[in-house]
């Protein structure tokens, strides 16, 4: 993800979290620690492939973010800061590509374990999580806000082991 990116994240954002968007600020926050040798941070978006006028040999329109995730990264911990896939794209994978990656970057940052926050009523997230080995290990009461709804903690033990050891994570990235 690049600054460039965050007006259409936040779109996205806005649409999938109403209650609980997060700012432009956070943003720029976030993405301020995502570059250089002391980066602790790793955004990421997924895009649609550009389509191509047939016959014109012109695009149609640049690709659209249908994604994006974030990782915080401090000693041997990272923690999930964000993940979200557009409506249309529930059920293509997607969300299990952006939490491969996140967890490649975890595991270039030497985190020995992964933290992350979902919603209680968000069963389609822990599902995914559950998928990647997570596992619960609490509550956070109230954690989102203003609708106060609680948040269940979940933690992988050794990224590493969670993610496949080859190959690019598939789909439309850049970051």
């Amino acid at each position: 993800m690049r600054w460039w990116d965050i007006e259409p994240v936040l779109e996205l954002e806005q649409e999938l979290f109403p209650e609980d968007a997060w700012s432009a600020g956070m943003f720029w926050s976030e993405l301020a620690h995502a570059r250089g040798p002391h980066a602790t941070r790793h955004y990421v978006v997924a895009e649609t492939v550009a389509e191509t006028v047939s016959g014109s040999g012109s695009d149609a329109g640049a690709g659209r973010i249908v994604g994006y995730a974030g990782l915080a990264a401090a000693g041997d911990l990272a923690d999930v800061q964000t993940i979200a896939a557009a409506r249309d794209q529930w059920g293509t994978g997607l969300g299990a590509r952006l939490l491969t990656d996140l967890l490649r970057a975890a595991t270039a940052f030497e985190a020995a374990e992964v933290l992350l926050e979902v919603r209680v009523d968000n069963t389609r997230a822990q599902k995914l999580y559950e998928r990647f080995g997570f596992e619960p290990i609490g509550f956070r009461r109230a954690y989102y806000q203003p609708g106060n709804v609680d948040a269940l903690v979940m933690r992988l033990s050794d990224p590493a082991l969670s993610v496949p050891a080859d190959g690019p994570v598939q789909g439309e990235t850049h970051g």
